[in-house]
């Protein structure tokens, strides 16, 4: 009978053994939040995306007719000002004209002229006066959304412990980002196969508690930062008006150009009635 303290205390031993690390709750908690961040991220990242693509279809689109509208309340104006000769008709005439072809700002320019990938396609036509490529789709394609989902759950900055692992995934994310914005699933089929054959995820090491909370920290003014931006958007005229309708922005594009077509149809036959 000898034997039964010491195979409880190996039984003891053993349970002592199998403990959880006190730190383990907290990777768990940190794991939880990345997750939940970059699930963030891609939305708003995607809405940023749409966002954009949004923007410039709706300047190649609906721009010359917005600047059809300009020319004509101008000529408007001025008939009216030759007609009455009233210093105020004067003074709203010379308003409109200079409202018609305003002189943009050099960072006006940079910002509609040049992107992520230098500078535009339209920049670069109209430098080497080749036609400017007409509109592309809105946002890309279904199957472009869930590459890009998939490639930023699995390479994702923020999955790295080891800053070389980290600056390799932030690297490599850019040009995913890139790929997703001009919606290139052939690319981004390459860059998941690219992925796929690349090096090992590094092992990562047993951190310790104040590494955690600062990694908690951390996520959360990430969090903040992606909460400010995605309000940005939202509350920007092009995030507003394609909000209007998430699923077929085209048709509300369409939507849009009818009606600027009914306001250019007014002012011209109102321009005529004055030129008589």
């Amino acid at each position: 009978m000898e034997s039964e303290p010491e195979t409880e205390s190996v039984r003891e031993a053993g349970r002592g053994s199998g403990a959880e690390r006190p730190e383990a709750r907290l990777e768990r908690a940190v794991g939880v939040a990345e997750q939940a961040l970059i699930e963030f991220e891609i939305a708003v990242e995607t809405f940023r995306v749409e966002v954009e693509n949004f923007s410039r279809l709706h300047h190649q689109k609906l721009g010359p007719m917005y600047a059809r509208l300009d020319e004509l309340d101008a000529s408007i104006a001025e008939a009216r000002a030759e007609r009455s000769g009233d210093p105020e008709d004067l003074r709203l005439a010379q308003e409109a004209r200079a409202a018609v072809l305003p002189l943009p700002g050099v960072e006006v320019l940079f910002d509609d002229w040049i992107d992520s990938d230098g500078l535009s396609a339209e920049a670069a036509a109209m430098l080497t006066e080749r036609p400017v490529r007409p509109p592309q789709r809105v946002r890309p394609s279904e199957e472009a959304r869930r590459l890009y989902r998939e490639l930023a759950r699995r390479a994702h900055p923020d999955l790295a412990r080891e800053e070389g692992e980290r600056k390799r995934r932030e690297e490599f994310i850019t040009r995913v980002n890139a790929a997703y914005g001009r919606g290139d699933e052939a690319l981004l089929r390459e860059l998941a196969a690219e992925w796929e054959a690349g090096p090992a995820p590094v092992e990562e090491r047993p951190v310790g508690s104040e590494e955690l909370y600062a990694c908690l920290e951390w996520l959360a003014q990430r969090k903040d930062m992606l909460s400010a931006l995605a309000r940005e958007l939202e509350e920007s005229a092009i995030g507003a008006m394609l909000r209007l309708a998430p699923e077929d922005p085209d048709r509300l594009l369409e939507q849009i150009a009818e009606q600027l077509r009914a306001q250019v149809a007014e002012r011209e036959a109102e321009l005529a009635g004055l030129v008589q």
